[in-house]
Parts: structure tokens; sequence; C-alpha cells
């Protein structure tokens, strides 16, 4: 027999009559929950992995954070709350953190969740052996010989961190990092169950094999088709639970999938480009727009496999000058995203974007200096430029590409081709300097303006243009350990707008048709970090 929850209470209390613990009503605001508690979503494409060392993409990442729990976890406005730990002390000299884990957690085959199981995945997650996609996230936490164990200098065991006991994790830096804590949020950094890894490999994230320690576990998977996962009845706190079941429909196509949530098979869907006007206006309850801690952007690949003109930063700077943004934010995408001229976000906590040439220019200065740039760098009638653009599958990311390329043939005579990839095929070509220009886009894994800043930084896992500036490098090393960080940023963000190793495009703002059934989705929490096990469904 179950035990009875706060639900179930809450149900007897109310006089509703009950069904498991259906039917009752919210234990804190009272309203009436739907008797099927699933949440049903559209997933642009295929996740990259249900291993939290592995899983390189959003989508992903949002899966991983049902399927397993960290450290710490963030409520609906983006605040720490305890996840595994109940809390952390610091040292005085704010280089070493003490957590102390919950006796309570367990994994869902029943084995409890020890320090230890934290351990074995930072060091998984930092062994050059596991060619984890975040390898170099661990190395940007600064724990101690991070390094050196990625470099393989270092056994993985050389690591700092340590579990004396059971229930407590010890992570010395090797300098302090005033947003160390927010970043154990983070899926890299989740317990790995080291037994079941041993004896399935790279098999052991398959539904039949998969142990987790999150409010949710991994029933189905088909790939290309549907992930689906269900409560998690041995999850510590399963009795404040109210969702049952959250499916992920990848639905490649935007419009077919508008159309699906329209038919009520979705409770959450991507708003195609260019139609949330008419979607507020018709469903003002459903069509929903917040700011997102993401940008969408270009790189240009300066490795030695990318093409000769993007070595001249004129060239690259001319093609950004062209971008006219505000025709994509506001004719193409017109979803209330905010135009981008600095790579950081203006919603990261406590940035403020500097101000640049470009924007305190008209649109038709810009261009007029566009022009006067190619020229200057030998482009023009005569010798036209021309080059490949790539970009993942997606009807907006096509819009998007069309724009460009359309912007830069009027303006400046350049022909720029489009290609589209699958997802994982882009993202694989991508890091591999396959291409000459490609989209990109990033939500940061903290509020901090450093997730966005160490993305292009040389040894950056992510930095996929190969863009290097020594004086870049060590504004962003010497930020680690600023007590202000401003002047540092300001001067980071004006090398991007020298250089241009890429073109910011817009920031992201969160775009959906939303089932006002869908009960406290977290429109305030900027990163747009959600867990299945703070949703709800009301009863319609």
């Amino acid at each position: 027999m179950k035990p009875i929850t706060k639900l179930a209470i809450a149900a007897l209390l109310s006089g509703t009559a009950l069904s498991g613990v259906q039917a009752a009503t919210h234990p804190e605001t009272g309203q009436e929950l739907a008797a099927d508690q699933t949440f049903t979503y559209r997933l642009l494409d295929d996740v990259s992995s249900f291993d939290p060392q592995i899983v390189e993409d959003v989508d992903g990442a949002n899966v991983v954070r049902d399927l397993f729990e960290g450290l710490m976890n963030q409520d609906e406005d983006g605040n720490l709350v305890p996840g595994v730990a109940t809390g952390y002390e610091l040292s005085d000299d704010k280089m070493t953190y003490t957590f102390t884990l919950r006796d309570n957690a367990v994994w869902s085959n029943g084995d409890p969740v020890v320090a230890g199981d934290f351990v074995f995945g930072w060091r998984r997650a930092a062994d050059p052996a596991t060619a984890s996609p975040y390898q170099w996230f661990v190395e940007l936490m600064s724990i101690e010989n991070a390094s050196e164990v990625i470099a393989g200098d270092l056994a993985p065991e050389e690591l700092g961190v340590s579990a004396p006991d059971d229930h407590t994790l010890v992570v010395k830096l090797t300098t302090p990092l005033p947003y160390f804590p927010q970043m154990t949020t983070h899926s890299t950094t989740f317990p790995a169950p080291q037994k079941v890894i041993e004896e399935f490999g790279a098999e052991w994230t398959k539904p039949e094999n998969i142990v987790s320690n999150g409010a949710y576990v991994l029933t189905e998977y088909k790939p290309g088709e549907r992930i689906v996962r269900e409560r998690n009845e041995t999850y510590w706190d399963n009795e404040n639970t109210i969702l049952d079941k959250t499916v992920g429909l990848i639905i490649n196509d935007e419009n077919v999938a508008l159309t699906r949530y329209l038919a009520g098979e979705l409770d959450r869907t991507d708003v195609p480009a260019g139609q949330y006007p008419r979607l507020k206006e018709e469903y003002p309850d459903e069509a929903i727009s917040f700011p997102r801690l993401c940008n969408y952007y270009y790189t240009f690949n300066l490795s030695d496999s990318g093409p000769e003109a993007f070595k001249d930063p004129m060239v690259r700077k001319a093609l950004s000058l062209a971008v006219d943004r505000k025709i994509i934010t506001e004719n193409v995408m017109a979803g209330g995203q905010p135009e981008a001229y600095s790579f950081t976000p203006e919603a990261v906590a406590g940035f403020t974007p500097p101000s640049s040439d470009m924007v305190n220019m008209t649109q038709a200065e810009r261009d007029a200096k566009a022009k006067e740039l190619l020229a200057e760098a030998g482009y023009g009638a005569d010798n036209p430029l021309s080059f490949e653009m790539v970009y993942n599958t997606s009807e907006a990311h096509e819009k998007v590409a069309v724009v460009l390329s359309q912007m830069w043939k009027q303006k400046l005579g350049v022909e720029a081709t489009l290609a589209n990839m699958e997802w994982k095929v882009f993202l694989e070509e991508r890091g591999n300097q396959n291409f000459d220009l490609a989209r990109g886009a990033w939500c940061g894994d903290y509020n901090e303006a450093s997730t966005f800043l160490d993305l292009i930084t040389t040894p950056s896992g992510y930095n996929d243009g190969k863009f290097s500036n020594t004086e870049y490098d060590q504004l962003i090393t010497d930020a680690k350990t600023a007590e202000d960080t401003t002047p540092l940023y300001t001067r980071a963000e004006e090398i991007i707008a020298e250089e241009t190793p890429v073109i910011p495009i817009y920031h992201y703002a969160g775009v959906y048709m939303m089932d006002s059934d869908v009960g406290n989705w977290p429109v305030d929490n900027v990163e747009q970090n959600w867990y299945s096990k703070n949703l709800y469904k009301l009863a319609e």
C-alpha cells in the first residue's frame, strides 16, 4: 500500500473523491487538479544523450534534470534550493565548499545516493577517456587539479573533490568563485551510478538499464519519436510531486507542432517564427513571451580549415554591420526577442551591454560602413565574397538564414549558400570545424556573464570557430578573481565588437503556446531550468 501523501490529505479535507492522488486539490493553492497528471510537450530534435556527463543540448538537459538530481536545484524564480544536498559551508578563504547530503536520497534501484556517487560523476566528467563535451565546464568551476586532469597530466583521482563520508562532499577550488553553488545545478555535476555504468557501458542509459536518482525515471524512448519519463516512487520528495508523467514528442516541423497543440495533443509548443502577434490575439491566455538567458548568433570558422576571407576582421565586421537585426526580431521572429549587439544578453544579472559604434549608428550608416570595409578587404563586383552557411534543421533557423543571405546579397553582393543538417550531425560538423559560417546559440549554464564570455576563450570546448585572442583570454581569467568584473566584461565585449569572431543576431525570448491548465511554469526564471516535479495539471 502506498503511504498517504499531502495531496491525498488535501483531497480528504476538501471532500474531493480520490483516485490515487488524482482529483485532489493543490495543497498550497487549493486549485482542483486534473485526474490525468501528464504533461506533453514538443521537442524540435532528438536529444544528444540521457547521460548527465555527456548531454550537451538544452532540451536534453531538461530531460536529464528530471531523471537525475544534483547537489542544488532552482525554484521557479531561479533561486537556489536544496537538491541532494541540504546545504553547504564555505571556508574562510572561500576555497573549500563542504556539502551535506541528505540521508533519504536513493537511486531508482533502491541504493542510497552517497557522496562517492558525486565524486565518481565529477571525475568521470573530467576524465579525458569519457570525452565529455562539457569537460571544459569542470575546469570552468575552478576545481583543484581540473586543468591537469583534463589535459591527462594527472589521474582523475587527483581532482579536488572528495567524500570523507557518505553524506559529506568536499570540493576544493583553485580560486574563489562566488557563483560556484549556482554551477552545481548543471547536469555535468550530477551524480553517476558507477556499478551500472561499469556493467552496461555505453548502453547504461537505455530505459531497461538506466538507474537514476531524480524525481522521474525513463520509461520509454523511441528515437526520433518520443521520450517518456514517469515519477520515481523512490525519490526522496515523491510525496510532494504532483505530475505523474512527462512526454516529449519529437516534431521537427513547428507548424505541425502548432496544429497538434491546437488539436489538444500538446500542452506546450514553440510559437512558429512570425506568428506570435496573431496567436497572442487569438489565444491571449496561451501565447506567452518572456526573457530568456540565451543568445542567437553565427560563428565564423577561423581555424585553418576556414575560408581565407574570414581571417580578415574587416570582412567579418562588414557582414555583421549589414545585418538589419530589427527586421529579424520584428518581422521574422516577432516574438519579443531583443536585437543583439553584444554577445552577452542584457537579461544576465549584473550585466549592462557596453555602447559601441554599431549600436550608435543607423542601419543606413552600418550598411555604408559595411560596403567600405568589404571593398577595403578586396571584395566587390569583380571579386565577390562567397561562402556556405549551415544551420540545424528548423523552419525558424531557415527563415533567419534566408534573410541574412538576402541582406548580404542585396547590400554587399555576397553569395552565401545555405545548408541545413540534422541536429546531431550539425553538432559534430560544427565541432570539427567542417563549416564556413555556422549558426550558434547558447543558453546560460548559470546567471553570470562569464557563462557566455567563456564560450569564446581559446580553451573553451564550445569555441567551434577557434577564435583566439590573448587579451580576451586574460580578461576572462582575471574576472574569476576580480571584485568588480564590470570593466573586464566591458572590455571583453569591446574586443568581440572589434574582432567580430561571431555575429550576434538576437537574444532569446521564451515564446510558447502553453495550455492554461499547466500550473507553475517558471516564466520568471530567465535560465528556464524547469523541473517536472514542480509542475501540475489543473482540472478543466
